[in-house]
């Protein structure tokens, strides 16, 4: 993928206003609708204090976040878990991670994130990260499910 521009004011506001407080990092948008709107943020693998932020990719578009809080509600995490093959979970998370630390400064000596997508070491935990990844190009069977069961596509221009 790559390395988008920094968000401009408004996109930080708007992010700010989606997430219902201020980032506590810094981001770039990964996706757009074709409106130009904030679909995924990608962000930094440290907050600005310096505290690991272990979710590289946050899907923040409210339409989305609703259909996917649906399926979870309705036992997708489970049934995700049962049909994906653990192997390929566990093949996507060891990505996810690696493609995280490597953005970590060279020499970090602090705590660093930990897990794959969503902070996860194992399994699964929250289906709006494999969405957001998957929307932002990462290869997660797991989010490609979620896309399949949300109608979602990639909304980029």
């Amino acid at each position: 993928m790559s390395r988008q521009a920094s968000p401009s004011a408004a996109d930080i506001e708007e992010v700010a206003a989606l997430l219902g407080r201020p980032p506590g990092g810094n981001f770039v948008i990964a996706v757009r609708r074709k409106g130009g709107g904030p679909v995924v943020i990608m962000n930094d693998p440290l907050l600005r204090d310096g505290t690991p932020m272990p979710t590289r990719y946050w899907l923040v578009d409210p339409e989305l976040c609703s259909r996917v809080g649906r399926l979870e509600a309705a036992g997708g995490v489970k049934e995700v878990q049962r049909l994906v093959d653990p192997e390929l979970i566990a093949e996507a998370h060891a990505r996810y991670a690696r493609d995280r630390d490597a953005r970590l400064p060279v020499a970090w000596e602090k705590p660093r994130p930990s897990g794959g997508v969503g902070g996860t070491r194992q399994g699964v935990k929250c289906l709006h990260a494999h969405l957001a990844w998957w929307l932002a190009g990462g290869e997660d069977p797991v989010g490609q499910w979620v896309a399949d069961r949300v109608g979602a596509t990639l909304p980029v221009e």
